[in-house]
């Protein structure tokens, strides 16, 4: 009895075979094809999401090319415009600072004249006799010398006292002593037959230079001139050079 319980022992604890299933190479081939396709779909698929999430389109379609080669073309225009109106800016810009050159060169030469004319100003105060009020009028350098054997050039320089308040209006007149036929005569410009009056007119607050030609007759010899100032007939100021 003891016998037979230890065999039926021996035969319930006896090991047990394990059976394993065995897969073909191209079923595995497929399962592995299978789970490629299943993991791209859902890569694919995850992409989209994040594209849709985000804002971002997958695909953009003609209409939208055409309206993004509009606004490039139009951008385009614009910045060509905002070239074409730099570069004129710029011209214009050159063209002012030329013109502001030119006015600044006007002004310092202005300036050195109004300066050149005050230093004559005061130069030519200095030279009218003392004494003499605000009005008054003097003859300066005088002087004459023939440039032909009738022919007298003469210069003379007027002024008039004070500060110039009112313009000096007159006439001048020019008597030269000649020597013709051994005889002594006095001519006078402008005469009574002169056809150039205007010449001889005078008109000046400080000062005018006067300078022309004298036309004496064939054989006549200058030996002096007088210039004489006059004003509405009356003799303000006169002065004499010998030749």
């Amino acid at each position: 009895m003891k016998r037979k319980s230890g065999l039926r022992r021996s035969a319930i604890v006896a090991p047990r075979m394990n059976i394993s299933g065995h897969l073909s190479w191209p079923l595995k081939v497929a399962v592995i094809v299978l789970v490629l396709g299943l993991g791209g779909a859902l890569a694919m698929w995850t992409y989209d999401l994040g594209r849709s999430i985000s804002g971002i389109k997958p695909g953009v379609s003609k209409e939208q090319v055409a309206a993004l080669q509009q606004q490039v073309a139009q951008l385009t225009q614009e910045r060509d415009q905002l070239l074409v109106a730099a570069n004129t800016s710029e011209s214009n810009l050159n063209i002012e600072r030329s013109a502001q050159k030119q006015l600044a060169q006007q002004a310092r030469t202005l300036e050195a004249d109004n300066a050149k004319l005050k230093d004559d100003l005061a130069f030519f105060e200095g030279l009218l006799p003392a004494g003499a009020g605000p009005g008054a009028i003097a003859i300066r350098r005088l002087t004459a010398e023939l440039v032909a054997p009738n022919q007298l050039r003469y210069r003379l320089l007027m002024m008039q006292g004070g500060k110039g308040e009112r313009e000096f209006t007159g006439n001048l007149q020019l008597a030269v002593t000649v020597t013709q036929g051994g005889k002594n005569l006095v001519m006078l410009f402008p005469d009574e037959k002169s056809t150039e009056p205007d010449k001889y007119k005078l008109g000046f607050k400080h000062y005018q230079r006067l300078e022309g030609v004298l036309t004496l007759p064939d054989g006549a010899t200058a030996r002096m001139i007088q210039a004489r100032v006059m004003e509405k007939g009356q003799l303000r100021a006169q002065q004499s050079a010998n030749l």
